[in-house]
């Protein structure tokens, strides 16, 4: 079932999370303890994460370097397919733009249709580690407006071959990424709205929104984005703090803004146990009132911690 159908036939805010693949050289038993640990709550769909090749330059023992691609996190179509056969819940692979070629994403698509996973979030992803500036593969894409587009372009059965016969269309229902506090690329936020707008204008059919630990300001980018005439779903993102060093680490890495209140009691936390304590409080606190705000869905950032996500849904619902 297509998320945009699950959100849209419910009666009250629904239960989404998101999951990590496992590193390569590990099996997905983990990964499946924490959906089974879930599962009760009744997740209405799962996300999976997806991670572009990592470059590293290695010495060999005449002292030369090579330079070696690698994925430390293969198999996100595989994991996915797994999920949704193995649990019947619709999965979201996501699909990047950073990493991947136009045609590398027409195969990934094709592949997912074949399987039965009719769902996906089109991200531009991060740029490769030794790029201080994002910097698209030789015929890839530069920025989500285009993975959209091209998503949307085989959704009408268009294909990157001009010359294919018969071509099918491949149905997919397409999320993507709002940032309530500006992607911190964007100059300012109403340029920020305006490549929103711009994804949802190429066929986006729902937002999900970076993690955020102020309810106001995800209520506000909600507002500004009904003036410029986003209606398309807005999915809250929500993360739960499991350690202390997030407490400067994720200002820094998503540029976002962690409350005075939270910073403080996060501060007085001496181990990673208390912080996720505090954590875990915040995020009941946050998704107790999305819910009662009657968001579309509550999606939690679980990247394989489960204990405190089912503290959280149950209080939350």
């Amino acid at each position: 079932m297509k998320v945009i159908d699950i959100i849209g036939n419910a009666q009250k805010t629904v239960f989404s999370f998101e999951l990590l693949p496992p590193l390569k050289g590990s099996d997905a038993g983990r990964l499946y303890k924490t959906i089974e640990s879930l599962t009760d709550f009744e997740p209405k769909y799962i996300n999976i994460t997806t991670h572009r090749d990592e470059v590293e330059f290695v010495e060999l023992p005449d002292g030369s370097i090579v330079k070696q691609t690698v994925r430390k996190r293969p198999g996100t179509v595989a994991i996915a397919a797994s999920i949704q056969h193995r649990y019947g819940i619709p999965v979201v692979p996501h699909i990047l733009c950073g990493g991947f070629t136009k045609s590398e994403t027409e195969h990934v698509l094709i592949d997912l249709n074949f399987l039965g996973i009719t769902n996906i979030l089109a991200l531009r992803g991060d740029g490769a580690k030794n790029q201080h500036v994002f910097q698209p593969e030789t015929n890839g894409h530069a920025n989500a407006n285009e993975l959209v587009k091209q998503i949307s372009d085989i959704k009408k059965g268009i294909y990157l071959d001009k010359d294919l016969k018969n071509n099918t269309p491949l149905d997919f229902c397409v999320g993507v990424a709002g940032y309530p506090e500006k992607h911190f690329e964007a100059p300012n936020t109403e340029t920020d709205l305006t490549h929103l707008k711009q994804k949802v204008d190429e066929g986006a059919d729902y937002i999900v929104t970076q993690m955020f630990f102020d309810n106001s300001v995800y209520y506000s980018f909600v507002e500004k984005c009904r003036k410029i005439g986003i209606t398309v779903p807005i999915i809250p993102g929500i993360k739960p703090i499991n350690l202390k060093n997030q407490l400067t680490v994720l200002p820094k890495i998503f540029s976002i803004d962690i409350p005075q209140e939270l910073a403080v009691e996060l501060a007085k936390c001496k181990t990673n146990d208390d912080a996720q304590v505090v954590g875990t409080e915040w995020a009941i606190y946050q998704s107790k009132d999305l819910v009662a705000n009657n968001v579309p869905s509550l999606h939690i950032y679980t990247y394989g911690i489960s204990d405190n996500v089912c503290e959280i849904i149950k209080a939350a619902f």
